[in-house]
Formats: C-alpha cells, structure tokens, sequence
C-alpha cells in the first residue's frame, strides 16, 4: 500500500510539471554507462536487431526514435506491458500524455588500496567503498518532455598513499602539470556525498530534433572504452543543447549532431602536497578563485546512402573562463578558428583550450563486425599545410574494433573486442613546451568538471590497451579481459629523458572477469579486477649504490557492481 501510494504521488507530480503542454513525442534515453542496456544495444545492432542507421557516436540515445520502441528500457519487448502496468500510465485527451517510472539503479566500487577507475560517471578517485543510488521518472505531453533521474554520491573517500613526498628531486616537474589542471587525488580528508541531478532533462521536441537544458552524461565519438573529447569520466554538467534525437534522412544519406553550451566547475580541492616548498619556493601556484568555466560544443556525423555501414563524424569544443566569453566565436566552437603558429603569441586564441576530432565507424550487421577510430588535435589553429607536414603534433588518437561470432547453439556468440588509445604526444618539442592534452596554460583548471577531465578517463598524456574475450546470449555477458595503462606518458618524458632513465613508467597491467545477466525485469553487472602497478607514481626506491633499484610496485582489488531494475 505505501508503495502504491508513493508511485501515485510521484504521477501527480509530474503531471502537474507539465500539465498544459500540447503531437506525441517519446524521448527517454538510455543513459551513458547504464548497466547491461549500454553494452546489450550496441551488440544489438551488430546483430540487425536494431536499425544500422544510428551512428552510435552521439550519445546519449534515444531508443524509441532510433529503433522504434514503446518504452526507452523495454529494449526487447518483454519488460513493459502498458496494459497491464500499475507504474506507468497514460493520461491526457485520447492518452497522448505518457508517464514512465524510470528504472531506479544502484552502482558500487570499491578500491582495496588506492583509487582506480575511469569513465565511470560520478564516482570520484577513491580508496574504500563508494555508491551512486539513481532513481526518477520521465512525463511528456505534447512537444515537451521531462526527465528527472537525479544521482546521489556517497563514498567513504579513504586516506591512501599518493605521489610520494620522498620525490624531492621530480615534485617541481610533476607541479608543473598540477598547477595546469585541476584533478585533485583525494577529494577531501573525510567522506565525500553529493547530490547531482545525474540523467534529467527538460526538452522541446519535434520531428527528429530535440532542444532543451539538461544534465546528462554525454558521450562523442565511436569509442567503446574511451572518447578524445567528452566522455563519461565525470559527472554529468549542465548544459543547453539541440540534437538529434535519430538520424535526419536526405537525398545523401542521414544525419545526426548536437550542438551544447554547458557550464562546468572547479573541484575546489588541492592537489598532494601542495603547502610544499623547494628553496623557500612553493611548487603550487594558486588558481584564479572563480574556477568556473563555459564550453562549446558541436558534434556531426554522416551516414553515406550509397556506403551502407559506414559513419563519418566531426566534433569541437571550446572551452573559457566564463568571464573571458567577449565575441560570439568564443560561444560556438565552428567560429573559433585562429589559424597560426603556437609559438607566434595571440591573446585571443592562448585564452581558449580547443580540441577537435574526425571519426569513423564501419558496421557490418551481415558480419557481425564493427571497426571504428577517431584522430583528435588538440588546438585548433594549426594550419592545413602545417597539419599536412607533421599531423602528429597535438594529435590523439583511438582505434577498435568488435566481432560477434556464432557458436554453435543459435543466439549464443563469442565476442572479441579490443581498442588501443594514446594522448600522450610522441613529439618531444610538444613535451618540452607542457603541450599536453587536457591541460592548459592559461585556463589553468584544465579540461576538468568536479575534478576529472571530460575525454579519457586516465588522465592526460595517457595510453591505453585494452582486449576483451566474451561469451554473450541476449542480455547475458561472461568474459575475460586484458587492458595496460601507461599514466601521462608526457610527464614521464618531459622529467626523465634528458637523465636516459627509462626505468621510472608508471604503468598498470588489469585483468579483469566481468559479467552482465538478467534476471526478470532485474539487470546485474560485475566486474572485477586485479591492478598490478609498477612504479607507482613514477617512483623507484633510493639506492646510490645499486642502478637496478626495485620500483614502487604495488597491487589493487577492484569491484563494481552495478544493479537496474526496470519497473512493469
């Protein structure tokens, strides 16, 4: 009876929200990191259980525009029955109004020794345990939408062994990337809970398009494990948007884009040891108060009608202190082109941190076979003939591909999955001159919401493998992977090339057992994992005497959780 009542409650306040809105529109995503329905609907479409047409690099998705469901969760017609519901409801003349209890989720981590983890939405660097408890409800009537799924933190946030303070000799070096970047290692000295409004929106929608204020995590790009540009690292910030909601058809091919105004925040933690001084020296400098900063942001793919499988995709971002907005080309990123040489000074321009990318995806449903990549710069005002001599200056890049194969027994398949990403620059004027990705010199915050930046989630400079061996069944995931870390590989070069020492690369070597299963209307997933660290923080023990010191080697257990219940 009381969960009856609550239901009945949370309708009527949603109906009230929109009551006077007036043509039907469904427009509910699925959000970015969802457990099982994120990983399932891709493996869906290389299968031909969804339409081939949507690009998968503009996320989050719209599931009952793009592939034709009722209900945005009940993915495979057999979670919801309106008939016979007595969550949802319809309301309204002739039922065009449309109430959905969202499914409410549960996500946990948990960190043996010290903090790990990436593109993992709201979950902060963290040793112990921390949860994300989700829940909400999505109206609509008429043109207008609304999602509220807000997101409650709450994480133990333990004392752990960060960058060593022995480092005396190499503090100095690794402040020079620290005081260009806002990624703090612990966020505060007790338990850290926050209250975010996660996955929510409020839109007016029409035909294909879609505008609106939201706060959902975004994801561009083809990546399956990492994106350049805007991932799911943080938390979800707020922002204004126009986007697709399912490719737009022409006489050429589809469409698909967005376009986003979003505002983002400082952290306002320090980095380790940042009251230590070398010679009377501090390492940290102080940031501006007002971390507060805009981005821009555009993103565009093309499906070619006559190449059937085959997206093709650009983004840009531009990304300000707030107080530092003066022209229209600072507000959207298709303006902001000030090309020439970074060493020529341009006060304009050296305001700004800019990044673009060019992607592609190649889907096979025939083959059950997907091979996607995507070549990022950071800046963008590099010349054309200066790209043309040495494209990888500023460059990053991700390549990946992911095969179905049938077994035996039908609707059973293994999967093989991997994908390779680096940011870390292989020219070392790049290095030398702190070019690094995510950071910057002048907005000294870096490419950072709440303290973690928005595109790869290890951080900048870093370079990742990653390969995964899967047996799948509908919904249902068991497999093995396999993925290597290497942190700010810049940072690494920058302090210890000019010395030859190429012991010090702070790398970590995961394997991984991970598994998604459904239960009902329940969706379960797991992962576990092994962190083996070699060099922890790019450290070796001290011995004058021996050259073949031991490195600060050290080891992580890992698990994730995460639970989702789509309600009848």
């Amino acid at each position: 009876m009381m969960m009856k009542k609550y239901i009945s409650t949370i309708q009527l306040f949603f109906f009230l929200l929109i009551l006077g809105f007036s043509s039907i529109a469904y427009s509910q995503t699925v959000p970015v990191g969802m457990p099982v329905l994120d990983q399932y609907l891709r493996r869906a479409q290389l299968l031909g259980k969804v339409d081939s047409l949507s690009s998968w690099m503009v996320r989050p998705v719209y599931p009952t525009e793009a592939f034709g469901i009722e209900d945005g969760f009940d993915v495979d017609g057999t979670m919801v029955d309106f008939d016979l519901t007595k969550v949802h409801t319809r309301f309204g003349s002739e039922g065009k109004g449309k109430f959905l209890l969202l499914p409410a989720t549960y996500k946990m981590q948990y960190n043996s020794t010290y903090a790990f983890g990436a593109n993992d939405g709201a979950f902060i660097p963290n040793r112990g345990v921390q949860n994300i408890i989700s829940f909400g409800g999505y109206a609509e009537f008429g043109n207008f939408s609304l999602q509220l799924q807000p997101e409650i933190l709450l994480a133990q946030n333990k004392d752990y062994d960060g960058f060593p303070i022995e480092h005396q000799a190499t503090i100095l070096y690794y402040y020079e990337y620290m005081n260009r970047i806002d990624m703090p290692e612990r966020f505060g000295t007790g338990g850290y809970n926050k209250f975010y409004l996660g996955q929510s929106s409020f839109r007016y929608n029409y035909k294909e398009y879609s505008i609106g204020i939201s706060t959902e995590n975004l994801w561009w790009g083809p990546g399956r494990r990492n994106s350049l540009i805007l991932g799911n690292n943080a938390p979800g910030f707020l922002h204004f948007t126009i986007n697709t909601r399912k490719p737009v058809q022409s006489s050429i091919g589809s469409f698909e884009g967005q376009l986003i105004s979003g505002f983002l925040k400082s952290s306002d933690f320090l980095p380790p040891h940042a009251d230590y001084s070398i010679q009377e020296n501090p390492v940290y400098i102080p940031k501006r108060e007002n971390g507060n900063r805009y981005l821009g942001g555009l993103v565009l793919t093309y499906q070619p009608k006559w190449v059937p499988g085959l997206f093709l995709g650009y983004s840009s971002v531009n990304h300000l202190y707030r107080e530092d907005i003066t022209d229209f080309a600072d507000v959207l990123p298709i303006f902001n082109g000030r090309k020439g040489s970074e060493n020529i000074e341009d006060p304009i321009r050296d305001k700004r941190q800019q990044f673009s990318s060019g992607y592609f995806r190649w889907l096979s449903q025939e083959g059950n076979f997907e091979f996607y990549g995507e070549f990022g710069t950071r800046g963008n005002s590099q010349s054309l003939g200066d790209f043309m001599i040495t494209p990888e200056k500023g460059r990053a890049f991700t390549f990946g591909f992911s095969h179905l194969i049938q077994l035996k027994k039908p609707g059973r398949y293994f999967q093989v999955s991997s994908e390779m990403t680096q940011t870390g620059q292989p020219v070392r004027e790049e290095i030398r001159q702190l070019r690094t990705w995510y950071i910057h010199d002048y907005v000294r915050h870096g490419y950072t919401h709440n303290g973690q930046v928005l595109g790869v989630g290890n951080g900048p400079a870093s370079n990742q493998i990653f390969v995964e061996f899967a047996w799948v069944e509908k919904m249902n995931r068991i497999g093995l992977q396999l993925e290597r870390i290497v942190y700010n590989n810049d940072f690494y070069y920058y302090r210890y090339e000019a010395s030859k020492d190429w012991r010090n690369k702070y790398v970590d070597i995961v394997p991984s057992v991970v598994a998604d299963y459904r239960f009902g209307n329940l969706l379960v997933s797991g992962r576990f994992q092994y962190v083996s660290t070699l060099n922890y923080k790019w450290y070796l023990e001290n011995n004058p005497d021996k050259y073949f010191v031991p490195g600060y080697d050290r080891k992580n257990f890992v698990a994730n959780i995460g639970l989702a219940y789509i309600f009848q």
